[in-house]
């Protein structure tokens, strides 16, 4: 058992969005634990905005913090290229670890970062955030005591407000294992159950250069859980309303819904017509709060000592089902999961 006295954080990759993110939720929200490292390989591109945080330690040289006996977790922020060398190397050093997804895009090298994970006995929690929205975490509940009955069909929309760049894309993984693995975990969670087989069909509505690389804009996966839960889930890469982001779970004493948030709560209803506002724009607005709560889920878990609701074995399944989904759009037939590799 391990004697948390403080949790004390570095954090490897501080120059992107989410490394930003995650480093201001934890200073913000948590005083009792200590950021005492930030990193990240473009330096100098961060030591005004860490040292404005009140972070003592600005460095790009991870090793420098992976030895330190004072640091007792370690946020894994970087591109998803780094991830298994810095999960292996963190893991060595006894630190508890905390990554993006996806942890890798081979599966061989994920099955290699949690075998050292477990030789070492530390805790991998990976950023499914969606798992942690309260609605979604309500949705659980709702299945969990029975609500909606013996369950039949699950649909997920999920479909970002713009395209990300173009050589971001590229280097991507594609649709299924880029966007879409979030709603492959948040499925498997929700239905508490594996999936089976997916039949996949992807389009190129918007961004034609999506054909260079064999990928897609929009998609449609049909998915069979192996209790025979049907699932669909239903990805674009853009729409002109805002962050389209909505469960519907149907069974046998019901159906359930979960719908957008919105901007605002406000309705205007006259003669000509009824206006609602629309949806948050982006994820960083619409899943703040997840943000938050994945973190302190992961505080807890430290503090005593148990195994996370999302690990490592998570992102290595969600990317197996994308890659099942990926070839199932190229072949235009369904695929079986292989989850032994």
């Amino acid at each position: 058992m391990k004697d948390i006295k403080k949790i004390v954080v570095g954090i490897i990759g501080c120059g992107g969005r989410i490394g930003k993110i995650h480093t201001r939720n934890i200073i913000f929200n948590f005083p009792e634990v200590k950021v005492k490292y930030a990193c990240d390989i473009n330096i100098e591109e961060i030591k005004n905005w860490a040292y404005g945080l009140g972070i003592t330690k600005v460095t790009k040289n991870h090793e420098e913090l992976l030895k330190d006996d004072e640091v007792s977790s370690v946020f894994i922020c970087s591109p998803t290229p780094t991830h298994v060398d810095y999960i292996i190397q963190a893991a060595n050093a006894g630190k508890d670890i905390f990554c993006e997804k996806p942890i890798d895009l081979d599966p061989e090298k994920i099955k290699k970062a949690l075998n050292v994970i477990k030789k070492n006995n530390v805790m991998l929690q990976v950023g499914f955030m969606k798992r942690f929205d309260k609605n979604f975490m309500k949705l659980k509940e709702l299945i969990n005591n029975g609500e909606v009955g013996s369950l039949y069909l699950i649909k997920i929309t999920s479909r970002d407000p713009f395209f990300p760049p173009l050589e971001y894309l590229k280097a991507s993984g594609g649709l299924f294992l880029d966007m879409t693995c979030h709603d492959f975990d948040l499925l498997r969670y929700l239905i508490g159950n594996e999936i089976e087989e997916v039949f996949a069909i992807g389009r190129v509505f918007k961004e034609p250069r999506l054909k260079d690389f064999n990928d897609f804009d929009t998609a449609v996966i049909n998915l069979n859980f192996r209790n025979e839960v049907l699932g669909i889930i239903e990805n674009s890469r853009g729409t002109n309303y805002g962050y389209d982001q909505r469960i519907e779970l149907f069974g046998s004493r019901g159906c359930i819904t979960v719908s957008n948030p919105r901007l605002s709560q406000i309705s205007f209803s006259k003669e000509e017509k009824i206006v609602n506002e629309n949806p948050y724009y982006w994820f960083i607005e619409r899943y703040t709060d997840s943000y938050i709560n994945e973190i302190k889920y992961f505080f807890e878990v430290i503090k005593n000592n148990k195994e996370p609701i999302v690990t490592g074995l998570d992102s290595l399944k969600a990317l197996l089902i994308g890659l099942a989904a990926k070839r199932s759009a190229e072949e235009n037939k369904p695929i079986k999961i292989n989850y032994k590799i």
